[in-house]
């Protein structure tokens, strides 16, 4: 693991391009959780758009799918409410093409029949086409022995298909009381690393617990793994951390590496690798590829009135 190399240095999150605004110039207005795949002639991005709690249509309220020639100026294709599936909020959602043509979405809500996160499937030949009555399941609370799971990041390498998904760690003792917000996660009765797993159609995953565990600072809270670039050596993952349920929607950006994909070291153990000059500080959801040798990094960024944005930084690869 240690002879990974790391390509790359801290960028200003400031010196992006805007992508998308949120709807209003406010605190609790977000739009982010970017997920992003070029097919070799177009460039595919997911993301979602939230509104704060007690305001219509709260939380998590919209994901969708969208596509640009240019990478910056994107259009909608498919999109989804959370009142399809009945859920309190959405997050992350990630495309991937499927082997022999089609595509697999991916996505996490919270379940409305325990209040906990999962995550399940869609597949359809075209994004346009997908169908939130056909979504199949794919990790759950019960399946990975935790107390939620969310924000899918897959990649495919040979015949395995990777999942790494942001979990909330079973606790003993915890009771029903925990999950009575809807969202685990943001209660502070657990740790919430990192977990892997595999599949070898896409669909059906066995869950191999912890991949990315938190730190011990500023990352104790949350260790989220959001988007990982084969480099030199091995592999470097872009991943959100937090030391507090206080910073839980405001995650600032760290480092890790790995040589295999299952087991992955930060090299952001002292302090954040990324963080806003704005508020809280945020760079979160930072999802990265290499294309024509430049690196463009998609990332939600917090602004000076506490509203967050989707931007875009390039930078030249190494």
């Amino acid at each position: 693991m240690d002879r990974v190399h790391l390509p790359l240095s801290p960028f200003d999150p400031t010196a992006g391009t805007l992508v998308f605004a949120p709807e209003r110039n406010e605190e609790g207005y977000w739009v982010g959780c970017p997920g992003v795949r070029h097919d070799g002639e177009q460039f595919w991005l997911t993301y979602r758009q939230r509104r704060p709690r007690g305001a219509e249509a709260e939380r998590g309220w919209r994901c969708a799918v969208a596509k640009s020639k240019d990478g910056l100026h994107f259009t909608d294709v498919w999109q989804v409410r959370k009142h399809e599936l009945m859920t309190s909020s959405m997050e992350r959602f990630c495309l991937l093409p499927r082997p022999g043509g089609g595509y697999r979405l991916y996505i996490c809500y919270v379940d409305p029949a325990d209040n906990r996160w999962r995550i399940d499937a869609l597949e359809a030949t075209e994004p346009e086409r997908f169908d939130i009555r056909a979504a199949t399941p794919v990790l759950t609370a019960a399946s990975t022995g935790t107390e939620g799971v969310k924000d899918p990041y897959v990649l495919q390498t040979g015949p395995v298909f990777h999942l790494f998904a942001s979990y909330a760690a079973a606790r003993h003792g915890l009771g029903p009381e925990a999950h009575a917000t809807g969202d685990v996660f943001n209660v502070g009765v657990t740790t919430h690393p990192t977990g892997y797993a595999t599949s070898l159609d896409g669909a059906c995953f066995d869950w191999h617990g912890t991949a990315l565990e938190v730190g011990t600072g500023w990352d104790r809270y949350q260790a989220r793994l959001n988007s990982i670039v084969p480099v030199c050596g091995g592999y470097i993952g872009f991943y959100d951390g937090s030391a507090g349920k206080h910073e839980n929607y405001e995650e600032r950006c760290g480092i890790a590496i790995s040589s295999n994909l299952s087991r992955w070291r930060s090299l952001s153990t002292t302090k954040p690798w990324v963080v806003s000059p704005n508020g809280s500080g945020s760079v979160r959801y930072v999802d990265a590829i290499i294309l024509e040798q430049e690196w463009w990094i998609y990332y939600e960024m917090t602004r000076p009135d506490g509203a967050h944005e989707l931007r875009l930084v390039r930078l030249p690869s190494s």
